[in-house]
């Protein structure tokens, strides 16, 4: 494998040798991700990212399945969706936006495992722009699995560092238990390199489910009864597990995740709640589930040291409090959502979710209804609609708490 960085900048060569991590100390956009593109040159694949600054870069390799996984500095992404409308060479599929604060992550899906033959950022030129470019070549698999993993990072990129990264700033927050008012943390589902489901209109998951939490949290705190975390404020990568710590770190007495699915079947509309078991409630709770805990693939996270942590989790959930209290809360939530929305049959649904795998905190994920179907995504689409479902929600946690009826001015 050949590898080449032209203009290495003086600070690249110093944080290199010392072997130092130097992310810019104010986590902002740096400049403008403009266009991308994706070439087959027979002998090669070329993936060419316009930029408006030269930046910095690290790049590493993932198996099973195989990506080749790109990170930069926080970027401004004026385009939107993937880079491909069918696979190219050895890409099948493209997915960039951001990481984590002052990160952003470019994931290429790789149609065959393929190696990194060059990578370099060209300087802009007269009319033509700053342009990062990675070509890819072909290799057998055990070639691809000797290099694979972020601890063979290669490239120029200030702070990317060896080992995968941790869940950011969960020890910095505080238990909060002595304030009397209950704390709920509610996860937007997906987020920035992972958009989720598509709609029929092309809106994302992603999108809808960050507009739904941040009207439940505003609900939610003009009761004066509850504090509110969001998993995330904005379009941000986050990895199940993280979403799911956030919540124990803080001591959360409830978490709420909300998603909004699609389907092969364009005419199955509705909406469900979802608590946890290793025993789905049907095939689709099934598949549902498996297509979620997928999600940490999308966004480029090394799974190989997942196997412990499952273990330990699946020990811990033989304390079955938390999950009886969810299922209780599920109850409650379907009792008060059932006026708003069309339900699906069975509206309270099981299934082997990660994100709901807390042994402390009550979880449960709130599917809004389907974007493949055209009523659902219309209306989830509109502010008043996610508005009664939220509405609904908070009467459904009020009723969990056992607020007075009367208490409620929803």
């Amino acid at each position: 494998m050949s590898f080449f960085v032209p203009r290495v900048s003086r600070r690249m060569l110093l944080a290199t040798a010392a072997g130092t991590v130097l992310w810019p100390a104010v986590a902002r956009a740096l400049g403008v991700a403009s266009a991308i593109r994706v070439h087959d040159h027979t002998t090669h694949t070329r993936i060419v990212l316009e930029l408006s600054e030269n930046v910095e870069f690290s790049i590493f390799s993932l198996a099973d399945p195989y990506r080749i996984v790109a990170d930069l500095p926080e970027l401004d992404w004026t385009m939107e969706g993937n880079a491909l409308a069918a696979p190219t060479g050895v890409v099948k599929a493209v997915r960039y936006g951001l990481f984590q604060p002052g990160r952003a992550r470019i994931v290429v899906d790789l149609v065959d495992p393929a190696l990194v033959k060059n990578a370099f950022v060209l300087p802009a030129t007269g009319g033509t722009p700053n342009r990062f470019v990675i070509d890819l070549e072909k290799a057998p698999r055990d070639k691809f699995l000797a290099v694979a993993g972020p601890q063979h990072r290669i490239g120029g990129l200030a702070g990317a560092g060896t080992k995968p990264i941790p869940a950011k700033g969960l020890a910095e927050i505080p238990p909060e238990q002595a304030n009397p008012k209950k704390l709920v943390v509610i996860d937007p589902g997906h987020g920035g390199v992972d958009p989720g489901a598509i709609g029929l209109s092309g809106v994302y998951e992603k999108t809808i489910t960050l507009a739904a939490a941040k009207q439940l949290k505003s609900r939610l705190e003009a009761t004066g009864r509850y504090r509110v975390k969001l998993t995330r404020e904005r379009d941000l990568s986050l990895e199940l597990g993280e979403r799911r710590e956030i919540a124990r770190a803080a001591q959360a007495d409830l978490f709420i995740s909300l998603h909004a699915d699609s389907i092969g079947n364009k005419t199955v509309r509705g909406l469900s709640v979802y608590t946890l078991s290793e025993k789905a409630s049907d095939r689709e709770a099934e598949q549902l589930a498996e297509q979620e805990n997928n999600a940490d693939s999308i966004i480029g996270v090394d799974l190989s040291h997942e196997s412990q942590e499952v273990r330990h989790i699946l020990v811990d959930l033989a304390q079955r409090e938390s999950m009886n209290l969810a299922t209780k809360l599920a109850d409650r939530l379907i009792g008060e959502l059932k006026r708003e929305a069309t339900l699906l049959r069975n509206g309270h649904r099981f299934a082997r979710f990660v994100v709901l795998k807390s042994p402390d905190v009550p979880s449960v994920l709130i599917e809004m209804g389907y974007l493949s179907n055209r009523q659902d995504e219309a209306a989830l689409k509109t502010e008043v609609y996610r508005g009664k479902l939220m509405a609904a929600v908070v009467r459904g946690v009020d009723t969990h708490f056992g607020v007075v009826q009367s208490a409620r001015r929803d």
